[in-house]
């Protein structure tokens, strides 16, 4: 959390070459250009070898330079430790005539320097063109983000998105120097994380019988079945293309509510053992949540091992968000359970369950992440996202939690983008424009500042209940997480710099056929 935080310096002219999103910390043009060919050797310091495999996967796509190693080459990558004013992720660069340096003082900080190289190349390489001019503009940067967090969530448990998708998905964080996907495997309409010990998850939860169109409370629906798991090995795979791109996957099994996909496959994990419940078909909060008996605990702490064994982040997600009582309240074996514990009543069983959940990850040498909710107190080992109001990340970091800004008026992508007709389906209820992303707000009440040593960043969600296609998520996805990824990464407030810079940015995101003006393979109504 002590990271390292340059003087601001104002931002001269933009050259159109130098519209980098998000915008380094100190930026200098200079003169000249490097001539990336055939002949281009790459000098590449022990411990950076990923990054250059990243560099060379990226040109691979494009006829000219394969950067072959060399101990005189003129594109050097290098690791210095005593580089300490970089961080863990801070990269210098320096592009001149005569070569290019990128340097920094851990691996991570070459990832991101790859990035901002990618991002300096001519459009026409970023969108694989045979033959492009390789040329980058000289340039000196020096570049550290200002929050160890910022990431983006895909719910891939409404609608499911195929592996290869995802590895498209990561490589688009990356370009933007975000470095976390959350993966939202599980909810009431689908599980998609495969538990060898219960099959069942994905064999019966992983599919459902039809979708409802339009918002919670429609009474229709499309008749047609939705289904999909990813299999161990596609996650496992997921998770070291992530990890050669710098980005981490953090995994969302959520509980003890947004569970009906669970029920339906086990329904002994519910308060009504003997009750059949189907994978739901409708959006909105689900009533059935699951019951609180000893073998309901077991249970997910077997599916937990088994996601920690997939997936080595540091963090696992638990969920958490919007549990109905209803069903604890007139449970005598709840009731039950809530006077054993010594609990107040019922509704205390929310805090509890987190607690035994969270209690395995960080016996597990994980650190768990849960939703702020109105009313219910985490445990303390959580780091906790806050999705209603900022206020209640600033009460998480009182009670001594860490804090990921996610305001679902300011980072909620599945709002529409705007109100205008030509607008896709998407979440009802509110609208959240470019600016509105751009205003999130990481820094703590001004008589406060102390706070801010609890804040790791910030993070962008995309649910899909609306969103079924993979050019939906991208049309809904940007230009928005580009003033995220920008306001994650560099503290200063600078509107016009910023909407200067991702005017040329559009460019490359139409050279990578991102749809980020108009949807042309709109979601069906």
């Amino acid at each position: 959390m002590d990271l390292p935080r340059p003087a601001h310096r104002p931002a001269r002219p933009a050259r159109p070459d130098l519209t980098l999103v998000p915008r380094p910390r100190r930026l200098s043009p200079r003169p000249g250009r490097f001539r990336l060919d055939a002949g281009t050797r790459l000098r590449v310091a022990p411990g950076a070898e990923t990054a250059a495999d990243l560099l060379r996967a990226y040109l691979a796509t494009v006829t000219g330079p394969c950067l072959e190693p060399a101990d005189d080459g003129a594109f050097v990558l290098a690791l210095d430790p005593a580089l300490t004013g970089l961080g863990r992720e801070g990269y210098g660069l320096t592009v001149s005539e005569q070569g290019v340096l990128l340097r920094a003082a851990r691996p991570a900080g070459l990832l991101r320097g790859v990035q901002t190289v990618r991002q300096l190349l001519p459009y026409e390489a970023l969108a694989g063109t045979s033959g492009a001019d390789l040329e980058l503009p000289g340039v000196e940067i020096t570049d550290v983000p200002a929050h160890p967090w910022r990431g983006m969530l895909l719910d891939v448990a409404r609608h499911f998105q195929p592996v290869s998708y995802l590895h498209r998905f990561v490589d688009l964080l990356a370009l933007h120097k975000l470095n976390v996907l959350q993966l939202h495997l599980t909810d009431d309409q689908g599980w998609r994380m495969p538990v060898a010990a219960h099959p069942r998850l994905t064999e019966v939860g992983g599919r459902r019988a039809q979708s409802m169109v339009g918002p919670a409370g429609s009474d229709r629906f499309d008749g047609r079945p939705h289904g999909g798991a990813y299999t161990r090995a596609e996650l496992a795979g997921l998770v070291s293309y992530a990890a050669a791109r710098g980005v981490t996957v953090v995994p969302e099994i959520g509980v003890p509510g947004h569970v009906r996909s669970a029920l339906a496959a086990y329904p002994e994990l519910g308060n009504h053992p003997d009750r059949r419940l189907d994978v739901w078909t409708r959006w909105g909060v689900c009533a059935n949540v699951l019951g609180v008996g000893d073998h309901v605990l077991d249970f997910f702490r077997t599916v937990l091992d088994e996601v920690m064994d997939v997936f080595p982040s540091p963090y696992v997600h638990l969920g958490g968000d919007e549990v109905p009582t209803g069903e604890w309240e007139s449970s005598p074996a709840a009731v039950a359970r809530a006077a054993r514990e010594g609990l107040s009543g019922p509704r205390a069983l929310h805090g509890w369950f987190m607690d035994r959940m969270a209690g395995h990850v960080v016996r597990a040498g994980r650190r768990p992440v849960a939703w702020a909710e109105d009313g219910a107190t985490l445990p303390l080992s959580c780091t906790v996202m806050s999705w209603r109001t900022p206020e209640h990340a600033w009460a998480a970091a009182r009670r001594g939690h860490d804090v990921i800004h996610a305001d679902h008026r300011r980072t909620y992508f599945d709002y529409a983008r705007g109100s205008g007709p030509g607008e896709p389906p998407a979440q009802p209820g509110h609208t959240t424009g470019l600016r509105s992303v751009y205003d999130v707000e990481l820094l703590p009440p001004p008589d406060e500042p102390e706070l801010a040593g609890r804040v790791l960043g910030a993070q962008g969600q995309l649910w899909t209940e609306f969103v079924p296609t993979p050019a939906h998520i991208e049309y809904l996805t940007f230009p928005r997480l580009c003033a995220l990824a920008e306001r994650a990464w560099h503290p200063a407030d600078d509107w016009r710099d910023f909407r200067t810079r991702l005017d040329g940015h559009r460019a490359r995101l139409t050279a990578l056929g991102v749809p980020h003006d108009t949807l042309r393979d709109p979601a069906p109504a």
